[in-house]
């Protein structure tokens, strides 16, 4: 089905009828809204994915470090000395971070031209991982793992906020899935990176954890300073007292006409609000009992995911037992079943937007079968299947989260509803990566004799809930009727 002949491009839904006036469209012109937004898509979603895919890469780049030449003694871990605590720690602050500075960066957001924040994110992170190759301390790489939390936070909720000032929200979960495939990428990719990096090993007196970190965070620089022209100003008649901010603004070319950036802005006046909020709009999304569901739904598919990104070489190491470089390359293919969910099942929570509750808790289940394959079959092989199972379910659940979270407060509260939401959810949220990688797995010691089974069970437990929280989502659109919309 294409999004041409998706009802909801031809007018808003039955239930939002009640509460707003209906656009109407003639045919001539749902045909040039269909190359508007493909139009859009060309400019905006290639940018958002190379974003998202340098930001994601730094998780599993850490991750593939700490196992990197261990056979010669040069992986992170054995060349700063780290303890279990050290990596749980440090890997526990890096989401603090996030939880800590979620909110306030998007907030800020608003107030700034988007894609210049942005921008400001993939820099500023790039700078912080090119520093991980002068560690030498295991004080070093807790501190760093802080800053590197600080840096990205307001990545993922600022580009949810950012894809909701161009799309609708019958269109944003296929667009989300679109970029988010880069973090699946980015994982299988550093996975491939780390193990040519390994050969790199002692090359000028330096560990192939230090090129790998370098070259990355460089690159990651210079392509983020890119962003700042790429990403497009959604006001293009915004204007800046600053001389050096009004020059890049002359290079960032406005990607629709004006006579298209008419058409688009009346199918987005069905469902955008002027960015004007007091305080007191923030307070009401913070005690908003509808963002509770979602914060939990967020926390257990987010916990195991960074759980795996995180440790899920050290699992593979623990039950295939095969040299570091065949770990970086087995961890590829877990991410790339995570693609392939993404690309196969987002568009469906489009399409039957008003399942997408359930789409999510199937995706959950998927999660969970995987856990018990990879914890409890016999041949290690087959549990190894278990992780790409396991990644298979990942997939669409982060995205179908956010448009959940997009869509119901950007309906009650308008553009500072989804930017102060998808801030929440993400922030909160992260607090199950915070469990997944400081009281699980490697701080967890006695689990590793049993080979992490209790850190598998605990992430079961928690996709329970993220399941039950999706229940009570659902329950809570039908039971409670907003009274407000877009407008």
């Amino acid at each position: 089905m294409s999004e041409l002949e998706d009802k909801h491009s031809l007018q808003v839904t039955n239930e939002e009828q009640s509460q707003t006036d209906v656009v109407e469209f003639t045919e001539e012109e749902l045909a040039r809204l269909e190359k508007i937004y493909i139009k859009l898509d060309l400019r905006i979603i290639p940018a958002l994915w190379c974003l998202y895919f340098l930001t994601s890469f730094g998780s599993s780049a850490y991750g593939n470090a700490l196992t990197m030449n261990s056979e010669a003694g040069h992986s992170l871990r054995q060349t700063l000395n780290l303890t279990a605590k050290h990596t749980s720690t440090a890997s526990a602050l890096y989401y603090v971070g996030y939880i800590i500075f979620d909110v306030p960066m998007n907030i800020i957001m608003t107030k700034l031209a988007p894609q210049a924040w942005l921008s400001r994110i993939v820099m500023s992170v790039g700078l912080v991982y090119a520093c991980y190759a002068a560690l030498d301390s295991a004080g070093g790489i807790i501190a760093i793992r802080l800053i590197s939390g600080i840096c990205g936070a307001g990545t993922w909720p600022g580009m949810s906020y950012y894809i909701s000032l161009w799309y609708p929200p019958q269109r944003m979960t296929r667009r989300v899935g679109y970029y988010f495939t880069a973090a699946q990428l980015s994982a299988a990719c550093a996975g491939l990176v780390a193990a040519g990096f390994q050969r790199m090993d002692m090359t000028h007196g330096k560990e192939g954890w230090r090129w790998f970190f370098l070259v990355y965070g460089v690159i990651t620089v210079f392509v983020g300073a890119l962003l700042l022209f790429w990403l497009p100003d959604n006001q293009r008649d915004r204007e800046s007292n600053f001389k050096i901010f009004r020059k890049v603004k002359a290079l960032n070319v406005y990607p629709l006409n004006d006579e298209d950036r008419l058409l688009h802005e009346k199918d987005m006046s069905q469902y955008r609000t002027k960015l004007t909020w007091t305080a007191r709009d923030i307070w009401n999304i913070l005690v908003d009992i509808k963002v509770w569901p979602l914060i939990i739904m967020y926390f257990g598919v987010v916990g195991t995911g960074y759980g795996l990104a995180v440790f899920g070489t050290t699992l593979i190491r623990t039950v295939l037992g095969v040299s570091s470089i065949d770990v970086s390359l087995l961890y590829a293919p877990i991410w790339l079943f995570d693609l392939a969910a993404i690309l196969l099942i987002t568009p469906l929570s489009d399409i039957f937007k008003k399942f997408r509750p359930l789409i999510f808790s199937c995706s959950t289940v998927i999660i969970i079968v995987g856990l018990v394959v990879c914890t409890y079959a016999g041949p290690k092989w087959s549990r190894y299947g278990g992780l790409l199972i396991t990644g298979f379910g990942l997939g669409p659940t982060v995205p179908t989260c956010m448009s959940i979270t997009a869509d119901i407060f950007g309906r009650k509260h308008g553009d500072i509803g989804v930017a102060v939401s998808s801030a929440l959810v993400s922030g909160l949220g992260n607090l199950g990566s915070v469990m997944a990688t400081y009281a699980l797995f490697t701080g967890w010691p006695a689990d590793a004799a049993r080979q992490y089974e209790y850190s598998n069970m605990i992430l079961v437990l928690i996709c329970g809930l993220s399941i039950i929280a999706a229940f009570f989502c659902w329950l809570l659109e039908r039971v409670i009727k907003e009274k407000h919309t877009y407008y």
